[in-house]
């Protein structure tokens, strides 16, 4: 293999590639990147058995084709190291040995054989659906959502986004059991299908979709989901499991409704919440015409505090707990300057929506699990 590349061409690829990479591999193998040159195309692939990023390149000057794994930490680390230039790349894959040379130097890395590098998974031809997607519907649904799923050995089907697809919407659902986010696009979709994409992997789609544009392929069996982008492609395992009702969970025809300034509301959280018990984070809402009025205390260290905020408020008076942590995580993934948030009473889910225009938007819904007040 011998060839010639932009050195930050290279590391920019690398760099994105190596996301997949994960910290305790358990083959050693996994350590390494798989270049594959064929056809001026340097391929270059990472994998952590679940996750596989497969990036592509041009590179000029071919004088050997070939296949040979690359250790990522030397690789990157050598890279970091240049300036924009013209870098030479050599591998014999007899000794396995690699040459990276450039106008004033050379080093020499140690490769390996790339033909342990695992497969990479396979749709089933029978089950397997394809679609394409709009680039904007599938970033904006991973990234208003991917916030409130969980960590959860016991629920795994909580620790990843829940994609379903319906002839005339696409919905995005992501909850912990305290906190959940549903976002509803009117895209059209070309199959009616479900599946629940792993954090890991939605994490690596939001740093790929802004450099997209237009349509994207998505394919997925019972088993994988595959994403064909222009220069890269993600494939990864999906998690197996049925999905919580969330419709079940989410309050309607809530008599109580705030229309409250975001920022203000999570400032004054922020400023209020530094009061409240280290084990709970409890901070508690009375709301009544006009008025929310904030507080919070932690008797063992003999603190408090109180702030009021003025609202725009239809119902009655109500006195709600809510965890400082969450509420602060949700009023900071809601982009409105103005927010409604809807209480049917104490015990049940505050719904928090957007507000465009002064009318309040259902395609993004908020729900948070209220707190015992003498918690």
């Amino acid at each position: 293999m011998k060839f010639v590349v932009s050195s930050s061409a290279l590391l920019g690829l690398l760099q994105t590639t190596n996301k997949v990479i994960s910290s305790k591999n358990t083959l050693p193998i996994l350590d390494y990147f798989l270049f594959d040159l064929k056809e001026g195309v340097l391929k270059i692939t990472a994998s952590d058995l679940e996750t596989t990023l497969v990036g592509t390149l041009a590179v000029e000057n071919v004088e050997r084709e070939g296949l040979i794994a690359v250790p990522v930490k030397l690789m990157l680390d050598s890279l970091k190291e240049f300036s924009e230039q013209p870098l030479t790349i050599e591998a014999n894959e007899s000794t396995w040995e690699i040459v990276v040379s450039w106008k004033s130097g050379k080093l020499t890395l140690p490769g390996t054989s790339g033909l342990s590098y695992p497969n990479l998974p396979e749709l089933n031809a029978e089950t397997k659906q394809s679609l394409t997607l709009d680039v904007d519907t599938l970033m904006v649904g991973i990234n208003k959502t991917i916030f409130a799923t969980a960590d959860d050995e016991l629920r795994p089907v909580m620790n990843g986004v829940y994609i379903n697809l319906e002839p005339q919407s696409v919905t995005f659902v992501a909850t912990d059991a305290h906190k959940l986010v549903k976002y509803a696009s009117e895209t059209a979709a070309e199959a009616t299908a479900s599946f629940i994409l792993p954090k890991k992997p939605a994490n690596l789609l939001r740093g790929l979709l802004p450099k997209e544009d237009g349509e994207i392929t998505v394919e997925f069996d019972d088993k994988n989901v595959l994403f064909r982008l222009k220069n890269q492609v993600l494939i990864c395992r999906l998690i197996e499991g049925n999905y919580p009702n969330y419709n079940a969970v989410i309050p309607a025809n809530n008599p109580n409704k705030v229309f409250v300034d975001r920022l203000e509301l999570l400032n004054a959280i922020r400023r209020v919440a530094v009061c409240s018990n280290q084990s709970t984070n409890l901070i508690k809402l009375d709301i009544s015409k006009g008025t929310i009025n904030l507080t919070a205390q932690d008797l063992d260290f003999s603190v408090s505090a109180q702030e009021s905020l003025p609202c725009d408020y239809e119902g009655e008076d109500i006195v709600i707990g809510f965890k400082s942590t969450f509420l602060i995580e949700i009023l900071s993934n809601i982009e409105t300057s103005t927010v409604l948030v809807e209480l049917a009473d104490s015990t049940r889910a505050g719904v928090f929506k957007p507000v465009y225009d002064q009318q309040p938007s259902n395609d993004t819904l908020m729900l948070l699990m209220p707190m015992m007040i003498n918690a």
